[in-house]
């Protein structure tokens, strides 16, 4: 853009994570440089899909980078920036930063927090390639940089489904509850906009004995699929009618943010008392621990059933900050990991369904310590186990390049499953594939010098890491 502010060095190198070995570096080049253009393929992330459905123009650059990324606003609120400041909404309905400039300017004083992080690559990474900007943010030019990226914005071309398509994207799927009518899906569909947006299918709200309104969801449940949810063979009848819902609506997978990674395989009879015992909340610890083990089994059932791709990601204490999840809800930045056992805790769902070659369970983890003592050797050989290499915390080029080293002697590439990009900021997913496609680059031409990989190979397997794997295993 003519407008955009200009600096004697750009904000991005080009040799970015790449390694600092001239030799290396050169081959990291070559790879990077055949599959750095191909199309998006993102089967896991929040994106909004109403965004996609009204095709409005983002309000503001605040409202764009600053209010719904919790990877923004906790680092701010970690150094006592309130969240009312940053226009976090309030449950209550209470008064929070309503002037965008203002809020940016609060997060342009606070830029330097960001140093070293992966927010800040992906910040950068927007703010050049979207917006032309190639000064580093500060306060000093908070206002220039706003009025920059406001004046985008007011235009088509920045519009939702005009950066969907500037983006490359392929396909993305966003994640809702079984009680989300879809409505916006809906109106993609009846839109005759060819840009893929897909459902997947969340279903904690009403399998988590302990999430807010657990009776009233069942209950909701119920209404929606005319089926006796407080009796077990309907609270598993309507699972299946919304399963197939979000099929219709092009779900490919289903997506279970657990505790922990505990399963259990209870005959029909126990399975039934314990339903009987949870839905009459609240329901003591041990009983809420077993059920969600049990419906991780039983969605892997489905699954089995309908071809939904099971993700499990467990092991965040979910809003640990008790005081913001009361006052601003979920999905604050306050979800922190704990240790997680994957060996024990699987073993009853993969006695029943791990040798299974037409199901795929894909394992996250937030506990790196797991990467090569379980999961490398669990995907290494159950047929329908898969490894989501970057998540959360460590969608970074480090965790990246940790997961690439400990998993891949054992599970190799081919039991993982490419990149997935966890956003709910719109302008950071084409920034976190690309951190992605060098990390993966720079792993690979480390094989190379070290004679351990051939080149055509390692061309190969970035094309598949990038692009195939993830298109493959979401069956997209």
């Amino acid at each position: 853009m003519t407008a955009a502010l200009r600096a004697d060095a750009p904000l991005l190198h080009p040799d970015r994570l790449f390694p600092a070995d001239p030799t290396v570096r050169a081959i990291a080049r070559r790879l990077y440089e055949r599959i750095a253009h191909l199309p998006l393929v993102s089967p896991h992330g929040h994106t909004d899909p109403r965004w996609y459905a009204e095709n409005a123009p983002f309000p503001d650059p605040a409202r764009l980078f600053v209010v719904p990324d919790h990877y923004v606003f906790r680092m701010l609120y970690s150094q006592g920036v309130a969240l009312e400041d940053l226009g976090v909404p309030r449950r209550d309905g209470g008064p929070v930063e309503t002037d965008g400039r203002a809020i940016w300017r609060r997060f342009a004083a606070h830029y330097h927090l960001f140093r070293g992080t992966p927010t800040r690559m992906w910040m950068d990474h927007a703010f050049s390639t979207l917006f032309g900007i190639e000064e580093r943010l500060c306060t000093g030019n908070a206002d220039a940089t706003y009025d920059v990226i406001a004046a985008a914005l007011a235009t088509d071309a920045f519009r939702p489904r005009a950066l969907f398509e500037r983006f490359n994207i392929e396909v993305i799927a966003t994640t809702e509850s079984p009680l989300d009518d879809l409505r916006w899906h809906r109106m993609i569909r009846e839109s005759g906009w060819t840009g893929r947006v897909v459902t997947a299918y969340r279903p904690d709200p009403v399998v988590d004995p302990d999430f807010e309104g657990f009776a009233a969801n069942l209950a909701t449940l119920g209404d929606m699929t005319g089926e006796d949810t407080l009796s077990w063979s309907g609270y598993l009848a309507a699972h299946r009618k919304r399963r197939a819902y979000f099929k219709s609506f092009g779900a490919t997978s289903s997506d279970h943010g657990h505790p922990t990674a505990a399963t259990a395989d209870l005959s029909p009879a126990e399975a039934e008392a314990l339903f009987d015992r949870v839905k009459a909340a609240p329901a003591s610890r041990q009983d809420a621990e077993l059920f969600r083990a049990q419906m991780l089994t039983e969605m892997a059932r489905m699954s089995l059933e309908d071809g939904l791709v099971m993700q499990i990601h467990p092991g965040a204490v979910r809003n640990h900050n008790g005081g913001i999840f009361a006052r601003n809800g979920r999905d604050m930045g306050a979800d922190i990991p704990s240790r997680t056992d994957y060996v024990q805790a699987l073993k009853p769902l993969l006695d029943r369904f791990g040798n299974e070659r037409d199901l795929t369970i894909i394992l996250f983890t937030l506990d790196e310590t797991t990467y090569a003592r379980e999961l490398a050797p669990l995907a290494g050989h159950y047929p329908a186990l898969r490894l989501g290499p970057a998540w959360w915390f460590f969608d970074s080029p480090e965790g990246m390049r940790r997961f690439r080293e400990q998993t891949t002697e054992t599970a190799g590439f081919y039991n993982t499953v490419g990149f997935n990009d966890d956003t709910r900021a719109f302008p950071s997913i084409p920034a976190r594939h690309d951190v992605a496609r060098r990390v993966d680059c720079a792993y690979l031409a480390t094989l190379v010098s070290q004679h351990r990989l051939d080149e055509d190979e390692a061309h190969e397997v970035a094309h598949d890491l990038a692009y195939r794997l993830a298109k493959s295993a979401y069956k997209l």
